[in-house]
């Protein structure tokens, strides 16, 4: 046996009852997260430690999220993924009408009493998931065989897509059209049609940044941050200050000096600036690792159910993947300069008890996916074909 195999059968959760390595970089991720929102929210408010219990407090609702989607067979969110999406659709409009307007944007709905504020925009990647693999379980056979058939996914993309344009939410759009690409991606839609889709979309993108002045402002500090670093260029010139002081080993935990009413959104959007400062080089590419570890993962989970035949588990796991990747990617690379800003959290991590909530629950449903997978006989068809697939008299 090569020294390869044998490293491979050391790794392998074959024989073990659940993906070690999803939980290890999910609990390792939530756990670095809850100290440096407690290190990056020091001195914002009078009470020190308020955004750290208020983190601790969501962390338990996800877990309890995660244990609870853990619990209920995906069956259940298979036949009722459309009237999910509906409901958060409805969310979604909802906010345009009575949602909490903040920098511009409608995103939240304010709750009664002590009750946080609810970020629709988070719930609604859940319904969006749902229905893409509903519907992709079941008409695998056409979207491989039938080129066209792929715009109807992105029809129902357009929806929830400008809903969002209106609130606005440009990261949130972004987000959720990587998710959908990807899993028409991963479905075996045509792949010509997919790049046809999405330069038609990268144009649009161009025109409304075009057209909308505070996000052609935000283009152009992004393009060179310094030449207006007191208005438009300063969160980025912040975060890239944050970065310097980090060099390799950096600062020390709760060292960071940018987090000090310097950086804008330190314990949220801009909470991977603060890591580098404080962790350094060495805490960054850590959090990469992970990231990458857990995207890998969740991949992986859909890659062994789409084996077993398990079509709408493999999708759900594949647009988590999408949506965990693209949100961490555009978050980190906001904070390093590689993109313009963008109001998105970084998952596991940043401070919010909808992010937070929901990224519990796709913990949870890539576990139960995985559960699932491990109970089903490997499939003899070949990958493509589904149980909805037509008979051949």
């Amino acid at each position: 046996m090569s020294r390869l195999q044998r490293l491979r059968n050391k790794l392998t959760t074959r024989d073990l009852p659940c993906d070690v390595w999803l939980i290890m970089a999910a609990i390792a991720l939530a756990g670095l997260g809850w100290v440096m929102v407690s290190s990056a929210s020091i001195g914002l408010l009078e009470d020190t430690y308020h955004y750290s219990r208020q983190h601790g407090i969501f962390l338990v609702l996800a877990i309890l999220a995660c244990v609870f989607m853990l619990c209920v067979p995906l069956e259940v969110w298979r036949q009722n993924a459309a009237l999910i999406l509906l409901a958060t659709i409805f969310l979604l409009v909802l906010v345009l009408i009575i949602g909490q307007e903040i920098n511009g944007s409608k995103r939240w709905i304010a709750l009664p009493g002590p009750l946080p504020s609810l970020q629709v925009s988070e719930f609604a990647k859940i319904g969006l998931i749902f229905y893409m693999a509903a519907f992709m379980s079941r008409f695998t056979y056409d979207l491989r065989r039938r080129a066209f058939s792929m715009w109807r996914p992105l029809a129902v993309l357009a929806v929830p897509a400008g809903l969002l344009f209106l609130a606005p939410d440009f990261g949130g759009m972004v987000v959720f059209t990587v998710c959908v690409i990807g899993m028409l991606m991963m479905s075996g839609a045509s792949l010509f049609l997919l790049v046809g889709s999405g330069a038609l979309l990268g144009s649009g993108a161009v025109m409304m940044v075009v057209i909308e002045p505070y996000r052609l402002a935000r283009w152009t500090s992004f393009l060179d941050p310094w030449a207006d670093q007191f208005a438009t260029g300063y969160q980025l010139t912040q975060a890239l200050i944050a970065f310097g002081r980090g060099h390799v080993t950096g600062t020390g935990l709760g060292n960071s000096v940018q987090k000090l009413h310097y950086l804008p959104e330190a314990h949220t959007d801009f909470i991977f600036a603060v890591i580098a400062e404080e962790l350094g080089m060495i805490g960054a590419i850590m959090v990469v690792l992970l990231f990458t570890l857990f995207i890998a993962r969740a991949m992986w989970v859909g890659r062994k159910a789409e084996l077993a035949g398990h079509l709408f588990g493999a999708y759900v796991s594949y647009g988590i993947g999408f949506v965990v990747a693209a949100q961490a990617f555009i978050n980190m690379a906001v904070s390093s300069g590689l993109l313009p800003t963008k109001g998105l959290t970084l998952p596991l991590m940043s401070y919010g008890g909808s992010s937070l909530l929901v990224t519990g629950v796709m913990v949870g449903l890539l576990l139960r996916t995985d559960a699932e997978t491990r109970h089903r006989p490997r499939r003899a068809s070949t990958p493509y074909k589904s149980r909805y697939e037509p008979r051949l008299s």
